[in-house]
């Protein structure tokens, strides 16, 4: 009989969003490793993902499936190899993922010299959605062997303490999609006050200027503009689902289907930078992410098949699998 695996860990939309940020957009996020870790990237640096899928062994004989798709390197000057993680709980449950996680990357990447198993634990974050006052500040995974004590440290980044001006100042671009948690206390508010909603809609209206000024500038391409407010409607369509003038209010501002000529430039602009981080050779699921990426920005089935770079049937394939939402 085959081994039953299950996952205890709940996928969120939010985890989605996060994963196809990282897969779809990764040069953003290493202002965000600058921010955590008090790196000096310059954002030229190449970033290089190893999504790897473990089995671990529980006390009950069953089998956890676990997908490390937060992990990735950054080749600078130097190779460092990072772990991130989002949470929208404000408690410190990533824990105990963030220790499986490091653990069994630094098993995949260790080495035996001589009678020593040499491993190093990856530089590991978390980004939390939402924060209270209980949120730690950071958070620590302490080990005692038989030869000593070892601890760790996992970094912290609140993400509902950065203002629009904030994100924008620090070239926290990765964070937009997450900034409505920032908003989520008042949505009752909001829902039933016309004038107080409109505040929020200038909020988003600016934001949306901000990224438009960006890629008249060539510091952003039309791809990752779109792929950032589409993301950030998907944030918004399941944080506000219970708040239809909420929901309807923001996503009117960041824009509806994208135009026939504006499709061709992020085609073109995909093919050529982001998209190409999907489909090299072994990532044909980064490749699928960004097929459903494409048809939700309104790209047609011919185009997505160009850009990802599989025949027709399989890019069927991959639609009837998850059909999309009415």
């Amino acid at each position: 009989m085959e081994p039953q695996y299950k996952s205890s860990a709940v996928n969120t939309p939010y985890d989605d969003v996060f994963r196809t940020m990282l897969n779809d957009c990764s040069s953003l996020i290493i202002p965000v490793i600058n921010e955590v870790f008090s790196e000096q990237y310059t954002g030229e640096e190449e970033v290089i993902f190893s999504p790897e899928t473990h089995y671990i062994n529980q006390q009950d004989g069953d089998e956890v499936k676990r997908i490390t798709d937060g992990s990735f390197i950054i080749r600078g000057k130097e190779e460092k190899r990072f772990l991130c993680e989002c949470q929208s709980t404000p408690d410190s449950s990533m824990l105990v993922r963030i220790f499986e996680y490091s653990t069994q990357i630094a098993l995949d990447q260790g080495e035996i010299a001589g009678n020593v198993l040499k491993v190093e634990i990856p530089r590991s974050a978390v980004l939390f959605l939402r924060s209270n006052r209980s949120t730690p500040n950071n958070m620590v995974i302490e080990m005692k062997t038989p030869g000593g004590t070892v601890c760790f440290d996992v970094m912290v980044l609140k993400t509902q303490r950065y203002s629009i001006d904030d994100i924008f100042d620090k070239e926290l671009l990765f964070l937009i999609p997450f900034y409505i948690f920032s908003h989520e206390s008042r949505f009752a508010e909001y829902n039933a006050d016309e004038t107080k909603l409109e505040t929020l809609k200038n909020e988003y209206g600016d934001i949306v200027n901000r990224l438009d000024a960006l890629q008249r500038k060539g510091q952003l391409s039309a791809y990752t503009k779109k792929a950032i407010l589409e993301m950030a409607g998907k944030v918004v369509e399941n944080i506000a689902k219970n708040f239809e003038n909420v929901k309807e209010g923001v996503k009117s501002v960041m824009g509806g289907r994208v135009l026939e000529y504006e499709a061709k430039t992020i085609l073109k602009q995909g093919i050529e930078e982001g998209i190409k981080e999907g489909i090299k050779e072994g990532k044909m699921e980064q490749a699928r992410e960004t097929a459903f990426a494409l048809r939700a920005m309104g790209l047609e089935k011919d185009a997505i098949e160009k850009a990802v770079n599989v025949n027709a049937a399989q890019l069927e394939e991959w639609f009837l699998e998850k059909p999309v939402e009415v």
